[in-house]
């Protein structure tokens, strides 16, 4: 008896955490359960996972993880995964980046951390500087164009990322990771693992760092963050059950830096920088540019002084974030064929997007020159304080001031299942899911130092106030996103266990409840706002007649969403499966905020959710030496939404712009044929194709269309390729990994960027951004042979070739034109593409 509890825990405890390949405890437990009475587990090669499911899916382990160098965003090791592409903004991956997968941009793409979702509750973000240190990250799984039946998302479109924190060590050990490199890069990260230290089998982890490095693109502006996690592992019997409570804390101070206007023409004059006017580089020499000190202009008493430039570039703006989490797992057996599942947590988020505005000391004309109604308040994107700000005693002068738009969450979650066993080979489970968060969207002014940095880089801490004390902003609103979702699972094997079954129905009931406070002046939902608790005057309606009243207002939204995959085994090695999923995307805050414009009954008021239908087609081979896998797959994707312009309401509104097709192929090897060598390929290809053309103005009563109908969607790469070779030979481990990522289109007409008019254009930017090529390496020398066997010095070089690319950028409809004068608008920033930098870090554990 004492042999088979022994040998059943074995089992469990292999096949359990090392199959975690879902988001949610209850997700995990249903999937993973089935296998435990098959074959053993999958261990992957190389770091690199198949599972054996109905669904497309990668899950890249700490094996891998470790290699892709000290502290980095775990989504940067994700582009490893096809179908995957992440462009970092910086090499160590404290300053943020852009996702996309299968197409589809962060904002369709749902994150989750142990089954946590991460995206912003308002626009559906992602923060890819924010996340878990990647040393505590045990696995990372996508599920490509599918999500799991219990998923708090309102958002993936596109697919689901998925993270899970480790459990700990079962004895005591102290890690501890230091870690220098190029552009001043300094790094200390320790871990404390309890190991078990009850009678009980409970464990408990603790681990901090600090990361600072210096901007890598000109000499001003820092990047540092801190972080600091736990968590306690307490088991319940031998049978699987357990309850954990975690922890997250994680601070991060970093300035803006290498965003630039992607024009690339070659007038006299030219000049690289941060500025709106300012060149994107031709070659990598460019990147590099100073920015020359500068002071803040001293007012002259009596004299309307201006308020001058210093400050105000992006490179002076701060980035800074608070975040932090609580997160509960728990499992629990009921009856020998009833489980139960209960996920609940916390989050919280303080955050802003930096920005400077030019603030007038005087009063807002309200009646538009009379003079009559002179008020304070924040209009035409100023504010005005009726107050002296530079001390010189007057109130006629124009001063820079902090204005970023400022943001505070708090979220509620919880992810329960009960999962009930009718055979051994078949199992259902019913889910609720709810989510609730709290977000409050405000723009507080603060003051800029006389060199034209911030002096609080959090100006909702002490707000700057106007003449009657009250406080200004540019925006001032409260919004509630509110999920609860019900959803029922079935799970079965047939033939033998040849052919698996998973069939799953999600019902989400989405709520926004949005709160403005601020009247809304245009389409686009530019806002005038008189201040927090000011009485707007009862003529508002006469004296601004365009402008639309502050107000309140609900949006509800539900779907059912049905799922269903098979997977079918010739061998236990090889198998075929095939997926369908359907997707929904809930329009954002903005989009609902911007449609205050319009009353609650037009069109432009009301976006509605964009939806997908996805099917992927594979065939997966799994062994102990091999894993490939090679997947078809075709979206449908209905009421993209956008902002577009309305011939009727005669405005740019958000709303759907029909049809867009996607459908590519996926596919990855990974194979050790000797012990000491791993080879790992992988690529992709996207055909997206946008079905009409889409109305941007109305001139001389005809309605003028971008020409988008048969187009590419932008942003997305056309295809990726990618391979890493890894040899490991008495303790040394060596590894080289490239990735080229396809041309992605600027804009969703395919059309270059023009300056001038569109009598006389002239081309500063091609079609899309070409395509590039990057080559990381890693080497890790271990200090085993002589004792040390958790010791090692490991080499990161990132861009070995310090390729020259355009980094990150979101892509747009097109680019914006002046219908009247036929004057092409400004083009849109992206990133530099970050560029190379070597490090060092030495890990030790004891």
């Amino acid at each position: 008896m004492k042999q088979f509890l022994m040998g059943s825990a074995a089992v469990i405890a292999v096949a359990i955490p090392g199959a975690a390949f879902a988001q949610s405890t209850g997700s995990q437990d249903f999937e993973d359960t089935i296998v435990v009475t098959g074959a053993r587990g999958n261990d992957g090669v190389g770091g690199v996972v198949l599972p054996d499911t109905t669904k497309a899916k990668g899950v890249l382990t700490q094996e891998i993880i470790a290699k892709q160098g000290s502290g980095n965003t775990i989504l940067n090791a994700i582009n490893l995964i096809p179908g995957v592409s992440f462009q970092n903004n910086d090499p160590y991956g404290s300053a943020g980046g852009t996702l996309n997968i299968r197409g589809f941009g962060p904002d369709r793409v749902s994150l989750t951390f142990d089954g946590m979702p991460l995206n912003d509750t308002g626009n559906y973000a992602i923060y890819s500087n924010q996340q878990l240190d990647p040393e505590l990250i045990e696995e990372i799984n996508v599920n490509l164009g599918s999500t799991d039946v219990d998923s708090p998302t309102a958002a993936a479109s596109g697919g689901t990322v998925n993270y899970r924190s480790m459990n700990g060590s079962d004895d005591f050990k102290v890690t501890m990771v230091g870690a220098a490199g190029d552009y001043d890069f300094f790094r200390l990260f320790g871990l404390v693992e309890t190991g078990v230290f009850t009678p009980f089998g409970t464990k408990a982890w603790f681990s901090a760092s600090t990361t600072r490095n210096d901007n890598v693109f000109n000499n001003f502006g820092q990047i540092d963050k801190q972080q600091y996690n736990a968590k306690i592992y307490q088991p319940i019997g031998s049978n699987g059950d357990f309850v954990s409570i975690a922890g997250h804390w994680n601070a991060n101070r970093n300035n803006f830096f290498g965003s630039l206007p992607l024009r690339t023409d070659t007038d006299e004059g030219r000049v690289v920088g941060p500025n709106s006017s300012n060149r994107f580089p031709i070659t990598k020499d460019e990147r590099f540019y100073t920015l020359a000190p500068c002071t803040v202009p001293a007012g002259v008493a009596g004299t309307v002084d201006s308020a001058g430039s210093c400050g105000t570039v992006f490179d002076y703006r701060f980035n800074p974030s608070n975040t932090g989490n609580i997160r509960i797992n728990s499992r629990f057996t009921l009856a020998d064929n009833l489980i139960l599942t209960v996920d609940p947590s916390y989050q919280y988020v303080k955050a802003n997007g930096g920005g400077t505005a030019t603030a007038r000391e005087g009063y807002y004309d309200l009646d538009a020159g009379t003079g009559v109604t002179n008020v304070t308040g924040y209009f035409g994107g100023a504010p005005y304080f009726g107050r002296d700000l530079n001390g010189d005693g007057d109130i006629i002068d124009q001063v820079n001031v902090l204005a970023p738009s400022q943001t505070q969450t708090h979220r509620f979650a919880v992810i329960s299942s009960l999962r009930y066993d009718i055979s051994d080979t078949q199992r259902v489970r019913v889910a609720y899911t709810f989510d609730h968060g709290r977000h409050r969207q405000t723009g507080q002014v603060g003051l800029l130092g006389s060199t034209g940095e911030a002096l609080d880089v959090f100006p909702v801490d002490d707000p700057q106030l106007d003449v009657n004390g009250n406080v200004l902003q540019k925006r001032d609103r409260l919004s509630y996103a509110i999920l609860h979702q019900v959803s029922a699972e079935y799970l079965g094997e047939f033939m033998d266990e040849a052919l698996t079954v998973q069939a799953g129905l999600r019902a989400p009931f989405f709520k926004r409840k949005l709160d403005n406070n601020c009247m809304t002046s245009s389409a686009s939902g530019f806002v005038e706002c008189f201040g927090t608790g000011v009485a707007i005057p009862d003529n508002i309606a006469t004296l601004r007649p365009a402008w639309s009243p502050a107000g309140e207002r609900t949006y509800k939204y539900d779907k059912l969403l049905p799922s269903i995959g098979l997977n079918y085994k010739f061998t236990p090695e090889a198998a075929v499966f095939w997926n369908y999923s359907k997707g929904l995307s809930v329009p954002g805050t903005d989009s609902l905020y911007n449609a205050f414009y319009f009353a609650r009954d037009e069109e432009g008021a009301n976006p509605a959710p964009e939806t997908t239908d996805s099917f992927d087609l594979g065939a997966r081979y799994t062994t102990s030496r091999v894993q490939a896998q090679l997947s078809l797959w075709y979206t449908n994707y209905k009421n993209r939404l956008a902002s577009s312009y309305d011939p009727e309401l005669n405005a740019s509104v958000y709303r759907n712009l029909g049809k867009v097709e996607k459908y590519g192929i996926d596919g990855s090897i990974s194979y050790a044929p000797i012990e000491y060598f791993t080879v790992y390929a992988f690529g992709s290809y996207l055909k997206s194709k946008i079905k009409d053309d889409i109305a941007i103005g109305v001139v001389d009563g005809e309605t003028i269309y971008a020409p988008t109908a048969g187009k590419r969607e932008s942003g997305a790469p056309v295809y990726t390729l990618g391979a890493r070779g890894e040899v490991n030979f008495e303790g040394v481990t060596i590894g080289v990994q490239a990735k080229r990522t396809g041309k992605r289109y600027v804009y969703d007409t395919n059309l270059p960027t023009y300056r001038g008019t569109t009598a006389a254009p002239v081309e500063i930017y091609g079609r899309a951004a070409p395509a590039y090529t990057l080559v990381d390496l890693d080497a890790r020398f271990s200090l085993a042979r002589w004792g040390a066997e958790n010791t090692w010095f490991q080499l990161n070089v990132s861009n070995l070739f310090d390729k020259f690319y355009v980094g990150g950028f979101g892509g747009g409809l097109n680019q914006s034109i002046n219908l009247t004068s036929g004057a092409y608008g400004s083009p849109g920033f992206v990133q530099i593409g970050s560029p190379r930098a070597v490090s060092g870090s030495l890990h030790v554990s004891f």
